[in-house]
C-alpha cells in the first residue's frame, strides 16, 4: 500500500528542521538536513499508519492536497511517501 501525506517543514529556532504532518495527528519528525527530517518523516507517518492499522476499527484521514496547505515564512510543504507493505493474512 503506498501513502501520501504532506508534511510542513520549517526551521527550528536551534538550526535543526521540523515536520509536522496536518492529517496525522501528533506526527512530527526532526533532523539535522533536509533530507534527514524528509528521511524521519517517512518513518514518523510509517509509524503512525503501522499504529493505526493494527487498531480495531483503523481511521486512516484522507491526504490533503499540498497546495491547500497555508504557510506561515520559512515554511515549506512536501509530500512524504511511504510504502507499507502488509504482510500479516498473505500467502507467499
Amino acid at each position: 500500500m503506498r501513502f501520501i501525506y504532506p508534511a510542513v517543514i520549517s526551521k527550528t529556532e536551534n538550526g535543526r528542521y521540523r515536520a509536522v504532518f496536518p492529517d496525522l495527528e501528533m506526527c512530527e519528525a526532526e533532523g539535522d538536513s533536509i533530507v534527514e527530517v524528509q528521511r524521519n518523516a517517512v518513518q514518523a507517518a510509517y509509524d503512525w499508519i503501522d499504529l493505526e492499522l493494527h487498531e480495531e476499527d483503523p481511521l486512516l484521514p484522507p491526504s490533503t492536497d499540498k497546495r491547500d496547505i497555508r504557510t506561515c515564512e520559512g515554511e515549506t510543504v512536501c509530500d512524504i511517501l511511504v510504502i507499507y507493505r502488509m504482510h500479516e493474512g498473505w500467502d507467499e
